[in-house]
């Protein structure tokens, strides 16, 4: 049994031990030619769930009647909910797939300046020259590499990257709806998903997890839904992901920089005491509504400068 077999089992098994707790009873798991299969029974309702597995990771497929109370019931666990607890984050025993889309943000921490979500599709060629020039998670490295690292990556992957810029001022006017900032980080992540969806094949996803699960999950769009995705703290690891936090990262750097050139200020990233500072001399020169164009408003911060 190769290694994508051994994961699509034992991906098989947890779905099982879960299935199990919620009243689903399995048959024997049959293997056959390209995907693991299995006969789940409850309230004398059948349906088939198979596991495929093949160069492109694995793949899972519900077959039967879908107007069966089991066919929806086992397919809102496996897309629709919190199927498996990471809560002991045990992604070290993950093996990473040969091509799979890697999604992560960068500003989620910093008072001015955008949100940026990213994600880059990979396969293994480009995973391996993505490794021969040092991708790693974007908080290891300065501005000056991320902006150099950030034009690598896009002349080796070519247009499998998606990224998505929520200004300043949308991403209040979303928070204002939604009060959640991971609602709207599970809604960019998903839209990154889908678009890249458009021009790649991909049958695996795996994103940084910065809260319950199921933010990114009922945000799925129709492609996106088709697609087996991992959730991991600590995701940068994954060669994919990385490269998505560089291009995330190098994309919110470039925001400063216009601001800079626009405004002929100095706008600080973080959410320190300097950035306060900056905050009370920006409201002095330009006015307070100006907050709103730069500025995440339900920071703390902004209880200090108004």
């Amino acid at each position: 049994m190769n290694s994508t077999e051994q994961t699509a089992l034992e991906y098989l098994k947890k779905c099982l031990i879960k299935f199990n707790e919620n009243t689903i009873s399995a048959l024997e798991v049959q293997k056959r030619k390209f995907n693991f299969e299995v006969e789940l029974i409850k309230n004398k309702e059948k349906i088939k769930f198979l596991v495929y597995f093949g160069k492109n990771g694995i793949k899972t497929i519900i077959q039967g009647n879908k107007e069966l109370k089991i066919y929806s019931e086992i397919h809102k666990l496996l897309f629709s909910g919190n199927l498996f607890d990471d809560s002991n984050d045990k992604n070290d025993e993950f093996i990473e797939p040969k091509e799979y889309i890697g999604t992560d943000e960068s500003g989620k921490g910093d008072y001015f300046g955008p949100l940026v979500i990213a994600g880059v599709f990979v396969n293994e060629n480009t995973s391996n020259l993505l490794k021969s020039i040092n991708v790693k998670d974007s908080k290891e490295l300065s501005d000056n590499s991320i902006e150099r690292i950030s034009s690598e990556i896009k002349k080796i992957i070519k247009d499998n990257y998606e990224i998505i810029l929520i200004s300043p001022k949308k991403y209040n006017e979303l928070y204002s709806k939604v009060k959640n900032v991971n609602k709207i980080l599970g809604w960019g992540h998903a839209k990154v998903l889908e678009n890249l969806l458009l021009r790649c094949d991909a049958k695996e996803a795996i994103s940084d997890k910065f809260g319950n699960e199921k933010l990114i999950i009922n945000s799925l769009q129709e492609r996106g839904k088709k697609i087996l995705l991992h959730q991991f703290t600590k995701a940068e690891r994954y060669t994919a992901v990385a490269a998505a936090s560089i291009l995330a990262r190098q994309k919110f750097v470039e925001w400063f920089n216009i601001q800079k050139n626009i405004l002929n200020f100095n706008l600080p990233k973080g959410a320190s005491n300097q950035v306060v500072d900056a905050a009370i001399l920006l409201k002095e020169k330009f006015g307070e509504e100006k907050l709103n164009d730069v500025a995440k408003l339900h920071f703390k911060t902004t209880l200090k400068i108004i």
